[in-house]
């Protein structure tokens, strides 16, 4: 039963951004908080691509936005970065786990396991050798072409809303990598080597949602599988039925702005103190949030709804596309403010906005698209021909502005051998507008082959996740076919790794820009901090020693 009761405000954040002291009618959830922590709730939003120096420009353009009154309401770090690989995977679970790719064991959405079986194994008697494709993406989904991933809702696209919170319910186990110990699928959850914030606040008797692209983001609700209560993830790699045949929600970027509000409506529902779907009453969670696709979409494609996408020429300003998207993210997070002061929370809520990753290359001159299937394929024929009889030596390969190879042979020899190879490629991609343009070195940088892979991951030999190499690739390029896209992320790149972090709301006593060097693996311990729990309960924080992100002010401190 909900009940009305009178809050003091907190110094800035929130508070200062919807008028004061606010006679709150709490959900259900509110009952469950710790009246002595700084936060009774904590809203996670990551927008993905956004990078840092996009967000002062929106702030700096339109000085009275949601965004704007939510940097000026809190603490703005301006150099924030995210882990390396800056993929999607790696960069959500840093965010709540506290922990880099050595430490959690997750390098990527589609990876390879030298431990693990392939997916369909049924013997584990060692008939089957060892080694296995990895993929957590939307091809683990009964039917990745529906964007309820195939659990047979009718009325779609309107009735996603309907999606069940089970996001486990909708993985074919068939396609998972099979544990040759059990001999049973490894759901994404179990394969996180650490705990997650889900966990420890779900452990708490707190409240606890998350909406994220795919349902292999159930891997969020870590090594239990239980740290995630309402997980709404409707499919963003499906068929959009509006579009052409093959086209899914992100190849037009207003169809993932109407596929971003979906789940922007689950929020809402959930700041109500429903579960996702707005049926059933079970209270504002303590840690709750979604991810944004609209912005990485606008980075990506050349044009849509008649608009360029990416960055004007100075390499700086956002272009006509991602101008109005960043537009749209900023009408969704004024919705969020809105309805938490609607509701009366706004004295208990504390708003992280963060990004996932961000896109690179920001400048479109410094575009080189380059094919990596002749590259893997001459490595390939290389290794064969050097070795009589022997097979591929690429198992598996993960290339979008970074390469990451796992090999059949994991001597140093062959990771050397690589190395030599693909550094010693040249040859011809395109540029933005499609002409011709050389490459050398393979596209790369700097090539971490075996030991140096290892010794770059902080890893002990031995260990079965690693890529065996890992290419950093040259500014501006992108390892991809064809000319559909003119940026990427999963890189080393600043164009990568710039994002914003951006704390405001209850608990935080302080305002303005912050200089310091963070990384987001500390939203982790934050976020713990802010419930008034202990950031050591998570495993990656006492591993790596991840700290709360500093000078919030004295009530997070």
């Amino acid at each position: 039963m909900s009940r009305t009761v009178t809050r003091l405000a907190v110094a800035g954040g929130l508070t200062a951004l919807l008028g004061g002291v606010l006679a709150v009618a709490p959900s259900q959830a509110a009952s469950h908080g710790k009246p002595h922590a700084p936060a009774q709730h904590v809203l996670l939003i990551s927008v993905d691509g956004l990078h840092q120096s996009d967000l002062a420009w929106y702030v700096q353009q339109h000085p009275d936005s949601a965004l704007a009154k939510l940097v000026k309401g809190g603490v703005d770090y301006s150099a924030a970065s995210t882990p390396v690989p800056s993929d999607s995977f790696p960069g959500m679970t840093a965010q709540l786990t506290g922990g880099n790719p050595g430490t959690t064991g997750v390098y990527y959405d589609d990876t390879y396991n030298h431990g693990l079986l392939p997916a369909g194994t049924t013997k584990c008697d060692g008939s089957v050798p060892l080694g296995a494709e990895v993929d957590y993406t939307e091809d683990l989904d009964w039917n990745k072409n529906s964007i309820d991933a195939g659990q047979g809702l009718t009325g779609l696209p309107g009735s996603i809303l309907n999606l069940t919170g089970n996001a486990k319910s909708l993985i074919n186990p068939a396609k998972l990598p099979v544990d040759p110990k059990t001999c049973k699928p490894v759901y994404p959850n179990n394969y996180l080597q650490v705990n997650t914030v889900f966990n420890v606040v779900h452990n708490a008797g707190l409240g606890t949602a998350w909406s994220d692209k795919h349902a292999a983001y159930q891997l969020l609700s870590g090594p239990s599988g239980t740290g995630i209560e309402d997980m709404f993830s409707p499919e963003i790699n499906s068929q959009d039925p509006a579009l052409a045949p093959g086209q899914d929600w992100t190849t037009d970027n207003a169809a993932t702005r109407q596929y971003d509000d979906y789940k922007v409506q689950g929020v809402l529902n959930e700041i109500d103190g429903f579960d996702h779907s707005g049926k059933a009453e079970v209270g504002t969670p303590a840690v709750f949030g979604l991810n944004f696709q609209a912005v990485s979409t606008a980075q990506k494609l050349p044009t849509s709804d008649g608009m360029a996408g990416g960055y004007l020429a100075d390499g700086q300003t956002p272009g006509p596309l991602l101008s109005s998207t960043m537009d749209f993210v900023d009408n969704e997070v004024g919705r969020f403010v809105a309805e938490i002061k609607k509701t009366g929370q706004a004295n208990d809520t504390t708003i992280i906005l963060s990004a996932k990753h961000g896109q690179s290359p920001k400048n479109p001159a410094a575009l080189t698209r380059i094919p990596d299937g002749p590259l893997l394929d001459g490595l390939n024929a290389a290794w064969k021909k050097a070795h009589p009889g022997a097979g591929n030596l690429v198992a598996l390969s993960t290339d979008d502005d970074a390469m990451l190879l796992w090999l059949n042979d994991r001597s140093q020899a062959a990771a050397d051998f690589a190395k030599k190879y693909l550094l010693a490629q040249s040859g011809t991609g395109n540029d933005i507008k499609g002409n011709p343009k050389a490459f050398t070195h393979g596209g790369l940088t700097t090539v971490y082959a075996g030991a140096e892979a290892r010794q770059y991951f902080h890893v002990q030999p031995g260990d079965n996740r690693v890529p065996d190499i890992f290419g950093i690739a040259q500014h501006g390029v992108v390892f991809t076919g064809g000319q559909a896209k003119i940026a990427e992320h999963g890189g080393a790149a600043e164009d990568d790794r710039d994002v914003p972090i951006v704390v405001s709301g209850a608990g935080v006593g302080a305002r303005g820009v912050n200089g310091r060097q963070v990384e987001t693996t500390q939203i982790a311990p934050t976020i713990l901090r802010l419930l008034g729990l202990n950031p050591q309960a998570l495993q990656a924080v006492r591993i790596e020693h991840t700290k709360v992100l500093p000078d919030l002010g004295r009530e997070c401190d």
